[in-house]
């Protein structure tokens, strides 16, 4: 808090644990970052940013971003970047590059967009319904602004002296590789061809423990480990289903590339709530509740630029039940708070201003069960529970992956 010239608010007037906007700026920094990596290394590596110094009228988001990928391409490691990152408004019909706090309130789009010299890695925005051609524009705008950046990290590197380290993938082993490939023959190939999610996990699943199994003597002569052989599997189990995938133009579904999912929507399931939805997309299903308050019920947000309120809260719920596993219920992980913050910018441009509608405004997402897309899922669902609840939102909104 000290980087605005704060004392945090609470008893111990002390910094605690992650705020959910640093846990979605980490996230922001991680997405594209991580594909970068070869998939065999296997050193940890941890960046931290911290911000020590705060204008209020530029948010810490970029430079963090930009900051961690110079200090990984400056460590030498095994890394495709370094990459660059932007933040792009439309104002008037013009494209902003880095808009100020102050200029995307009047911004109709916050975009930010991180890639490398030839490629886009990430992009993720926000938008006040804007076409196609401007949301396209506005991302090739940031990844040809963004080359300044990934420039000037290239000559630090230069400058810094860096070497790379001594490190090579682990070789090939083609003999385990073949032996694999042979004792699965065309089991995969049929196992793919169960449509239910849950019946086909569970056969790859028997063929697995029986190749290795059947594998255990010549493993232990040729010393291959478990996890040498699992994750062979998981790269021939990987190959097989995009291999027919592209063969077939079918999905391990059943459907054509362009065939959406089964999908069912009702309102006013749960009595007693405000508005309620239940959503389901062929195997992902969500129950979506809204509640109303006064404007009292705010939740209010204690950050380094200030203290504010907020009247719109999203909150999405991902138990484990919904993939058929157990697991511990603790309070929400990284992931479901991204995934939260995700909808949330899917509806936020269609919702009724605070003068329009004096209301507090909470949607909880509950998924019950998951095969694919799940956020999207409770954007659809919570437009339907917003609309049931007699919410003014301008125009419903369905989201896709």
């Amino acid at each position: 808090f000290y980087a605005g010239g704060r004392i945090p608010g609470g008893f111990f007037k002390r910094e605690g644990r992650q705020t959910e906007k640093e846990t979605l700026i980490s996230r922001l920094i991680d997405r594209p970052l991580r594909p970068l990596f070869p998939e065999e290394f296997r050193n940890e590596v941890q960046v931290i940013a911290t911000v020590m110094s705060l204008n209020p009228e530029i948010d810490g988001d970029i430079p963090a971003l930009i900051g961690a990928s110079a200090a990984v391409a400056l460590t030498g490691a095994p890394f495709s970047g370094p990459i660059g990152a932007a933040k792009v408004g439309y104002i008037n019909g013009e494209y902003v590059l880095n808009p100020t706090v102050s200029e995307l309130k009047d911004s109709k789009l916050e975009l930010v967009v991180a890639g490398t010299s030839n490629a886009v890695l990430m992009v993720e925005s926000e938008a006040a319904e804007l076409s196609e051609d401007v949301m396209l524009g506005a991302v090739m705008f940031g990844h040809r602004e963004m080359q300044k950046v990934i420039n000037i990290i290239n000559e630090m590197v230069t400058e810094a002296g860096t070497k790379n380290w001594d490190w090579a993938a682990p070789a090939k082993k083609d003999a385990l590789v073949s032996a694999l490939k042979e004792a699965v023959g065309t089991q995969l190939d049929s196992a793919f061809q169960v449509r239910d999610k849950l019946q086909r996990r569970d056969a790859i699943a028997a063929i697995k423990s029986d190749v290795m199994q059947g594998l255990a003597g010549r493993a232990e002569a040729d010393g291959w480990s478990n996890s040498d052989l699992s994750k062979e599997f998981g790269e021939l189990e990987y190959q097989t289903m995009r291999g027919s995938v592209l063969a077939t133009k079918v999905r391990i579904d059943g459907r054509a590339l362009d065939t959406v999912r089964p999908i069912s929507s009702k309102v006013s399931v749960l009595p007693r709530v405000h508005g309620s939805s239940l959503f389901t997309r062929g195997e992902t299903q969500a129950i979506v509740a809204v509640t109303l308050g006064t404007a009292r019920d705010g939740q209010v947000i204690d950050a380094v630029s200030g203290e504010y309120k907020d009247h719109f809260l999203f909150h999405y719920n991902f138990p484990p039940y919904s993939v058929g596993e157990a697991g511990r219920m603790m309070g929400p992980k990284r992931r479901e708070i991204g995934h939260g913050r995700l909808a949330k910018r899917g509806v936020l441009a269609v919702m009724p201003t605070m003068e329009a509608f004096p209301y507090t405004i909470r949607v909880v997402s509950e998924i019950t069960e998951s095969n694919g897309s799940s956020s999207m899922a409770s954007v659809c669902g919570s437009s339907l529970a917003l609309m049931d609840a007699g919410v003014p939102i301008s125009a419903p909104v369905a989201g896709i992956a």
